[in-house]
């Protein structure tokens, strides 16, 4: 079975019936699976349950036919299930922070999202959970040597901001070389949506600019993940992934001042294949991991 294939017809049938009955057992029957193992895979491939998720997919249905004027608040919660105007509104302001009707009048402004990609991973069933692959490694000390920066979560560009400084980099090393790349995360501050980044390369590749610096990035005990595509652009599934791990294998996060650490199999392809390590606590257990 494709895993990928089975979730992309999914959310595809989704989308196409926003505005009919979706039960779980109608969304599986017609991705030919039973509906216990579709909710597993569901949930570890996006992230989030089938309720949830086709509740989110109206209510983004939604804003285009708010924004088109051609029906009313009424008409709009009868098209998507929502029953009542009075569901719909509660749940519209839960999602976006505003009352429909204020998107009605052209006082907000909201962009209509198109269907989510499935996110690239491998996953493994434990238990009966349907989870992201993962495994415990030692992250061994590297020497580094790139450009360092800031962002800010709260900056809606932060994300054309990391690309723009590894580009920085990426435009100042021969195409003859081959090796991997290094993305490292760190916390500014406790509870701080400020981010430092490290983007770098192996120290020997020797990129000489005077606005960058070497670091050596110390050995790690961590939970590595392996994902294809933008880190980027699949937060949100990262952050249940990692979750879902914590609670499946009872590890605890490890007090440290790098929060992930990003590695490209290939420096001059950044939407290929990479693994994400992130630090955990050795326990006992894993002492000799």
């Amino acid at each position: 079975m494709d895993h990928y294939e089975v979730m992309e017809r999914a959310l595809l049938h989704i989308e196409d019936n926003l505005q009919q009955p979706l039960s779980l057992d109608a969304v599986a029957a017609n991705s030919n699976i039973s509906k216990y193992y579709f909710h597993r895979l569901f949930s570890a491939m996006m992230g989030c349950s089938l309720h949830d998720y086709i509740l989110a997919r109206r209510l983004n249905a939604s804003i285009h036919m708010i924004q088109s004027n051609e029906y009313s608040l009424t008409d709009i919660a009868y098209r998507l299930n929502f029953g009542t105007q009075s569901s719909f509104t509660r749940a519209f302001k839960r999602q976006y922070g505003t009352a429909p009707s204020a998107l009605k009048k052209g006082g907000k402004s909201l962009v209509h999202k198109p269907v989510p990609s499935v996110v690239r991973r491998s996953i493994k069933n434990i238990n009966g959970d349907v989870v992201t692959d993962f495994n415990l490694t030692e992250f061994e000390t590297v020497r580094l040597s790139g450009i360092a920066f800031e962002v800010d979560l709260k900056n809606a560009a932060y994300k054309a901001e990391i690309r723009a400084h590894a580009q920085m980099l990426l435009d100042r090393l021969d195409e003859t070389v081959a090796g991997a790349c290094y993305v490292i995360y760190s916390n500014c501050q406790p509870d701080s949506t400020r981010f430092k980044v490290l983007f770098g390369v192996p120290h020997h590749l020797q990129i000489e600019e005077p606005f960058y610096f070497t670091v050596d990035v110390p050995p790690l005990f961590c939970a590595r993940f392996r994902y294809s595509g933008d880190l980027l652009d699949i937060g949100d599934v990262l952050k249940t992934d990692y979750a879902r791990f914590l609670k499946i294998s009872r590890q605890e996060t490890e007090e440290s001042d790098i929060e992930l650490v990003q590695v490209f199999d290939d420096v001059h392809n950044l939407e290929g294949g990479y693994d994400i390590y992130a630090p955990i606590k050795k326990l006992p257990i894993d002492a000799n991991a």
